[in-house]
């Protein structure tokens, strides 16, 4: 006895607006405990841009820690800000500490690093770290807890 191939689903329309779109713009919510330092850790894993030499994808993860002060980055426009890099040209250099510039604008934060780690092109890996400070700020002094 022959098998049937099953019906297959229908395909789903595509959205007359897409429910989401890169963009540069980060948002901002109130920071829910100003009056302490935390640390928020972001791990972007699947950053692109496109080198302004060659046109070529370049690749990196990004690992972002930040100390918010009055503000926090909202987790979904972060997302469309890294997003909107992908049809950019851009060096290594240059996107690592704009993405910190723009940072810094949006929340004023207390502390933030990035650490973009740029995959292997022309038998190069390239590592930026970028930090900013706000004038006067101190981290509290390390606890090793035992057993941690």
């Amino acid at each position: 006895m022959a098998r049937k191939t099953p019906p297959s689903p229908p395909e789903r329309a595509k959205p007359a607006t897409p429910p989401s779109a890169p963009g540069k713009e980060l948002q901002a919510f109130p920071n829910p405990a100003p009056e302490r330092d935390y640390l928020i850790h972001f791990d972007v894993p699947e950053f692109t841009c496109l080198c302004p030499l060659t046109g070529q994808p370049d690749f990196a993860h990004f690992k972002i820690d930040i100390v918010a002060d009055r503000f926090c980055v909202e987790t979904k426009s972060l997302k469309q800000y890294f997003w909107s890099y992908r049809n950019e040209g851009a060096f290594h250099e240059k996107v690592t500490n704009t993405i910190v510039s723009d940072i810094v604008k949006a929340i004023a934060p207390r502390y933030v690093r990035i650490h973009a780690d740029w995959f292997v092109r022309g038998g190069i890996r390239t590592l930026v770290t970028v930090e900013h400070r706000q004038k006067g700020w101190k981290p509290a002094p390390k606890v090793d807890l035992p057993g941690a």
